[in-house]
C-alpha cells in the first residue's frame, strides 16, 4: 500500500484525491490547502482523511510515502523539494515547475535519493492518446510530416501564468511522448488583451527531417475546439477530443508526387481513399496516471512521464515565452543547434528552421500495459 499525502485542494486536487481512494493500492492519508473554504470540503467528502493548512506536517509523517502537489506552478520547486528531502516520491501537476533550472535541481535530488517524480501529463494516458501513438509506432500514416493543435476556449484565465504555460503542456506533452525527436528550435508570437498575462498565442516547433508542430492556444475564443491534425505521407489523422464518438478519424488522404524530365516539372496526383474510426480504450487517464505511478513506486520502475518529461515541457515553454517577448524570434532549443546556429538556407532556401543536429534521446519509449476503468480528463 502506497499512502500518499496532497498538497493542494483547488480545481484539480478533488479529482486527485477521488481517484487515489479509488485504488486497491494506495491511500490518501492527508491533504494540505491554505484555504479554510477547501479545508471544508475535503472534510465533508472525505472524513478519515487529515486536513491540515500546514504541509510540514505532510513532510514529517513517517506514514505517507509520496507527496501530489497539486498547487500553482510557482509553488511547487520548494513543495516538491522538500518532500524530496524528506524521503517522499512525487507526482506534480503540470507544468512541472517555473524553469528548468529548478526541474534540474529536483531530477538531480530525486535520483540522488532513490526516489520517483512523476509529472501530471494526464492526456498520455487516454485513449486517444495511447492510440495514436500506436498508429505512429505502427507506421500506419507513414512518414510523419507535422502536428498541428487547437486548443482554444473562453477562460479560464489564470492569474500567475500565461496562456501558453496554462493550456500549452497538454500539447507539447503529447508532442514529446508521440514524436522521437527533440524540436530544434521554437517561434511563438502571443498579445496581451486584459489581465497583464498573453491570452493569445500560436506557437510552432521545428524538428527534425523537415517535420513541425503548431500549437493554438487561446482564453479568448467563443468556443471550445479540441482538435488536433497529425499528417504523414501515407494517411492523415484527425483527433477531435470534444466528440463523445469517433475521437479519432483516419483519412487515407494524400498526395503523390513523380518528376518527369527534372524537379520542375512535377507530377502531382491527390489520393482520397476511406477513412476509419479506430476503437479506442475507455479508460479514466488521471486513474490509469496515478495507478501506473503506484506501479512505478512498487517496481521500482522510472515512469515514461518523469522529471525528465517534465524538464523536456518546461524547456519548450521557456522557448516559446522568450520568443513571444522577442516578437517571434527564432529561439534554439536543442543544445547542438543552438551551438551551430546553421542556417536552414544552407540545407533548403526559404526555410526559417535550423538544420537537423544530432541530439540525445532521454525518451523511454516503452510503457507498461495499465488496465484500468472509464471517464473524463481535464
Amino acid at each position: 500500500m502506497i499512502r500518499f499525502g496532497v498538497v493542494g485542494y483547488g480545481y484539480w486536487g478533488p479529482n486527485i484525491v477521488r481517484n487515489l481512494g479509488q485504488l486497491e493500492e494506495a491511500e490518501v492519508v492527508a491533504v494540505c490547502d491554505k484555504s479554510p473554504a477547501s479545508r471544508r470540503r475535503v472534510q465533508r467528502a472525505h472524513p478519515a482523511v487529515h486536513v491540515t493548512d500546514d504541509s510540514a506536517e505532510l513532510m514529517s509523517n513517517p506514514d505517507i510515502d509520496a507527496i501530489a502537489v497539486v498547487t500553482p506552478v510557482w509553488t511547487h520547486y520548494e513543495i516538491a523539494k522538500s518532500a524530496l528531502e524528506s524521503g517522499k516520491h512525487v507526482f506534480v501537476e503540470k507544468p512541472f515547475t517555473s524553469n528548468s533550472d529548478q526541474a534540474e535541481k529536483l531530477i538531480e535530488l530525486a535520483a540522488s535519493k532513490n526516489l520517483k517524480i512523476m509529472v501530471d501529463h494526464t492526456f498520455l494516458f487516454t485513449g486517444a492518446v495511447r492510440k495514436i501513438r500506436q498508429v505512429l509506432q505502427d507506421n500506419i500514416l507513414g512518414k510523419l510530416y507535422y502536428y498541428d493543435s487547437t486548443r482554444v476556449n473562453l477562460g479560464l484565465f489564470q492569474h500567475d501564468v500565461n496562456v501558453i504555460w496554462d493550456l500549452a503542456p497538454h500539447d507539447l506533452s503529447i508532442i514529446d511522448h508521440l514524436i522521437a525527436e527533440t524540436p530544434e528550435a521554437v517561434v511563438a508570437t502571443g498579445q496581451t488583451h486584459l489581465n497583464g498575462h498573453e491570452d493569445v498565442a500560436f506557437i510552432t516547433l521545428y524538428f527534425p527531417n523537415s517535420v513541425i508542430a503548431h500549437i493554438n492556444v487561446n482564453w479568448l475564443s467563443p468556443v471550445k475546439v479540441r482538435t488536433t491534425l497529425i499528417g504523414g505521407e501515407k494517411k492523415m489523422l484527425v483527433w477531435n477530443d470534444l466528440e463523445a464518438d469517433e475521437k479519432i478519424r483516419i483519412y487515407d488522404k494524400g498526395v503523390n508526387v513523380t518528376t518527369q524530365e527534372g524537379v520542375y516539372n512535377l507530377l502531382v496526383n491527390y489520393r482520397s481513399g476511406d477513412m476509419w474510426a479506430p476503437q479506442l480504450e475507455q479508460i479514466e487517464a488521471l486513474r490509469a496516471e496515478l495507478q501506473y505511478f503506484v506501479h512505478c513506486i512498487k517496481q521500482n520502475e522510472t515512469p515514461f512521464n518523469d522529471g525528465m518529461s517534465g524538464y523536456r515541457v518546461v524547456k519548450m515553454l521557456e522557448a516559446a515565452n522568450e520568443s513571444v517577448r522577442k516578437r517571434g524570434a527564432l529561439i534554439y532549443v536543442d543544445e547542438t543547434a543552438e551551438r551551430t546556429k546553421m542556417p536552414a538556407s544552407v540545407i533548403n532556401p526559404g526555410l526559417i528552421a535550423p538544420a537537423a543536429q544530432p541530439r540525445h534521446d532521454y525518451r523511454t519509449l516503452v510503457a507498461p500495459p495499465m488496465p484500468v476503468p472509464a471517464a473524463a480528463v481535464k
